[in-house]
């Protein structure tokens, strides 16, 4: 932000002096110019001035008749008289009297020239014409403002954004174009999406504030420890215009992840389903029926907690979100959706439930309370490592599990938000079902939004496990495809390069 000082305010004058001086006796010279003067009064005007940027025009003379040049005869031989008096004098005034004498022959010249002589008003008046530069109008003798190296009328400086009139001293300048200052900070100054105040200077003056780089949510840096709540699907601040759903495990949840939230196991079924139906599309069938429980945040913990013996503690992310179990647990899942009883949700019922083993995989357990893109993403992440357990892949570094896992998360999730794309990622059948099918009435606008962001989420790891092998096995799969890939993985343990 610039600011500017209005540097005057003033209105346009002219000043002139006029300083004579005087004679003990009046030259023969002065008497001469005397009657010159008053001869030719009747021939020409002289321009008179008015201010500073006055335009002088010449006045034609009028036409002499024969007695008007019998009398400027008669004048001029006064004139030769009085010069011829001048020369009797003594010689102590004969260098002025020979002065007057080139002096008046100059003059004698002068008046033998053509009575109409050419007139240039710029080289008397070298001054020129002041335009307001906002209506390109002459400014006249009115009051002006003189800012940003312009002349301006005071009515004619407005700001640019309300267009009204600048009346302060102060303004503020984007460009060329002038605002009140309260005007350029509502559109310039970055508000805070959270607090709606202005967002304030740091110590060393600067505006500091935080942007989510999917969303573009601004904010104050104090947010982020202020226990401002954040949504734990899409990362975004509550703000005061729209409150979040606390879910009762230390989660909440913003509105629009809430509409298209999975709440309970009943209501996972459908979209599990079709996982699986898309994972047979790729003639990727998993030949075990693998139960699938919606769990809160503490179960799907003590859960994890249990499997680090099993996978040494690879699977960690910063919140996990699903599991793929192979030993026998006991765990409470969700068996009936809560109810939104003024701003937190109530009524839940829940279901102990304890898990047997029948083949290399216990169950698959996912997160409660995700929107259902999230949901669906997170199942078949779990599903592939079901998968690959089945298959007998062992002893696979976290950076080839996860990263293969993590690109059938992505191709699923790209069947739901850009169905046209799923044919260049993977080698599979147009008849692939997608989970859409499943929700009467289709995918809204901002859940399409969500699932973008989703994949973003997958595509911007920074993580070694997830983000560098979910890198790795895009590659690869958009080289090789997805069968040699995993045929290449089973015979060697890494990717193919």
């Amino acid at each position: 932000m610039a600011s500017s000082r209005i540097d005057s305010l003033s209105e346009p004058t002219s000043h002139g002096s006029l300083a004579a001086q005087s004679c003990g006796r009046k030259p023969a010279f002065l008497r001469w110019l005397r009657k010159l003067f008053k001869g030719r009064s009747n021939r020409q005007k002289l321009p008179q001035l008015h201010g500073e940027e006055t335009i002088a025009r010449h006045v034609p003379g009028e036409p002499m008749d024969d007695q008007s040049r019998a009398k400027n005869g008669e004048s001029d031989h006064a004139v030769a008289l009085s010069l011829a008096e001048d020369l009797k004098e003594p010689h102590g005034c004969r260098r002025r009297a020979e002065h007057d004498e080139d002096l008046a022959r100059a003059l004698q010249e002068k008046l033998n020239e053509p009575s109409y002589p050419s007139y240039d008003p710029t080289s008397l008046f070298p001054g020129e014409y002041r335009l307001c530069d906002g209506c390109n109008g002459d400014l006249g003798y009115g009051d002006y403002l003189l800012c940003m190296g312009a002349f301006w009328h005071p009515s004619c400086f407005r700001c640019y954004a309300c267009g009204y009139q600048i009346v302060e001293h102060e303004f503020s300048l984007s460009g060329r174009n002038p605002y009140h200052m309260s005007c350029f900070r509502e559109l310039h100054h970055p508000s805070c999406e959270v607090c709606h105040q202005f967002i304030p200077p740091n110590d060393a003056g600067l505006i500091e504030f935080r942007s989510h780089p999917f969303w573009g949510q601004k904010y104050c840096p104090i947010h982020e420890h202020d226990n401002t709540a954040r949504c734990c699907s899409c990362e975004r601040l509550e703000s005061l215009s729209a409150r979040y759903i606390p879910l009762g495990d230390g989660r909440n949840l913003c509105l629009e992840c809430m509409e298209s939230a999975v709440m309970d196991t009943g209501d996972c079924q459908p979209l599990y389903h079709s996982i699986r139906d898309f994972y047979e599309g790729m003639n990727m069938k998993l030949d075990q029926q693998i139960p699938m429980l919606l769990v809160e945040r503490q179960a799907l913990n003590e859960a994890t907690e249990w499997e680090k013996n099993v996978i040494n503690g690879h699977r960690q992310m910063p919140e996990t979100r699903g599991l793929c179990l192979s030993e026998e647990q006991t765990v409470t899942s969700i068996h009936r959706r809560p109810r939104l009883g003024g701003s937190r949700l109530i009524r839940m019922k829940t279901l102990v439930k304890k898990l047997s083993r029948k083949c290399e995989v216990t169950a698959i357990l996912v997160l409660y309370g995700l929107p259902r893109l999230l949901t669906g993403s997170i199942l078949a992440h779990e599903l592939m490592h079901g998968w690959l357990r089945l298959k007998g892949y062992r002893n696979l570094s976290p950076e080839v599990e996860e990263g293969i896992c993590q690109a059938l998360s992505y191709m699923w999730l790209e069947t739901e938000v850009l169905p046209c794309s799923m044919g260049s990622s993977a080698a599979t059948t147009s008849s692939v079902p997608t989970s859409s099918s499943f929700k009467k009435g289709g995918k809204s606008d901002s859940e399409k939004k969500l699932g973008r962001f989703f994949i973003y989420q997958i595509c911007n790891d920074t993580s070694t496990a997830y983000g560098k092998g979910f890198r790795d096995a895009s590659a690869s799969i958009s080289k090789y495809g997805l069968r040699r890939t995993i045929n290449h993985i089973q015979l060697t343990g890494n990717f193919p390069s």
